[in-house]
């Protein structure tokens, strides 16, 4: 069996292609195109390529982007002052409002990201975003979570009372996919048409002991811990379907979380690293930011 490739890349491309006549419809109602404002802090070189990487994006799409940055020095305090000043349109116009994670050690993360306004919060990460997720009626999921379950409805992977075992459990990834993954369809979804949704989900982490155990029990794997290849051939039920979110430096590139060369060999589906996940990410942020500017101005 080799697996079907799940091209997140081509994907994110026909998002885009979507978000393009949004975005120009916008434009014509506003007189101004969409906005994000990201901040940018320290001098790491995988955020400052993250962050470059949005922004192309952003620009292909008919989106305004401003990066603000500050140095690795900046406290708390300043940064959440800056994202109140953001928020009150200093920079100009925030329909978006991105902080660049990892921040340095000395910042208090939480503060600084509840600082972002929950109507401007395209990360999906304020609290009260994740409080109407968890409530099933979501208003800006997190970014990566929301480009997962889109690559399985693509593909047409069935979800509905097939077992699904996350392997972590952060708030950006595991947690919130797991809520979207067991959730009902949304109201007037047809009855046979639950891509995405009801599933049975299982979490694991690190005090999960044998994780190969229930892996390999599941329909749907979906690796997001941040270990090289921890996810082994020996790991994934035949025919399973394999979602990679890791993204992991070794040697001078990229690998996942998941030992993609055998794995393939194994499952039905598979998403590449890079070019799968990745690109999901970023196309998923611009719909948020698309989405809260008409929230905001009351088109939608």
């Amino acid at each position: 069996m080799t697996a079907t490739i799940l091209d997140g890349k081509a994907l994110a491309g026909r998002i885009e292609t979507e978000l393009c006549g949004e975005a120009e419809t916008f434009a014509g109602v506003f007189s101004r195109r969409p906005r994000l404002v990201v901040v940018l802090v320290g001098d790491m070189a995988a955020s400052a390529s993250y962050v470059k990487s949005k922004a192309a994006a952003a620009g292909r799409v008919g989106i305004d982007s401003e990066v603000v940055a500050m140095p690795a020095t900046a406290s708390t305090a300043e940064l959440v002052a800056l994202v109140q000043a953001i928020a009150r349109n200093e920079h100009g116009p925030a329909d978006g409002i991105l902080v660049q994670l990892p921040l340095p050690s000395h910042v208090d993360t939480v503060a600084v990201l509840d600082a972002v306004p929950p109507d401007r919060d395209v990360d999906g990460f304020h609290p009260e975003n994740a409080g109407l997720l968890s409530q099933g009626r979501p208003r800006f999921i997190p970014c990566t979570a929301a480009g997962v379950q889109r690559m399985l409805i693509d593909a047409a992977i069935p979800t509905a009372g097939k077992h699904v075992v996350i392997v972590g459990r952060s708030d950006i990834v595991g947690k919130p996919l797991a809520l979207l993954l067991a959730s009902r369809p949304p109201l007037g979804c047809p009855p046979d048409d639950t891509g995405g949704c009801d599933a049975t989900v299982t979490i694991c982490h690190s005090r999960s002991g044998d994780i190969g155990a229930l892996t390999r029990q599941a329909d749907i794997v979906v690796a997001a811990v941040g270990r090289p290849k921890l996810i082994t051939a020996m790991m994934v039920k035949p025919g399973a379907a394999v979602i990679d979110v890791g993204i992991n430096r070794v040697d001078g590139g990229l690998v996942g979380d998941v030992d993609y060369g055998p794995v393939s060999e194994v499952a039905g589906w598979i998403s590449p690293v890079p070019g799968g996940v990745g690109p999901m990410t970023v196309a998923m942020l611009l719909a948020n930011t698309l989405l809260a500017a008409e929230l905001r101005l009351g088109k939608r």
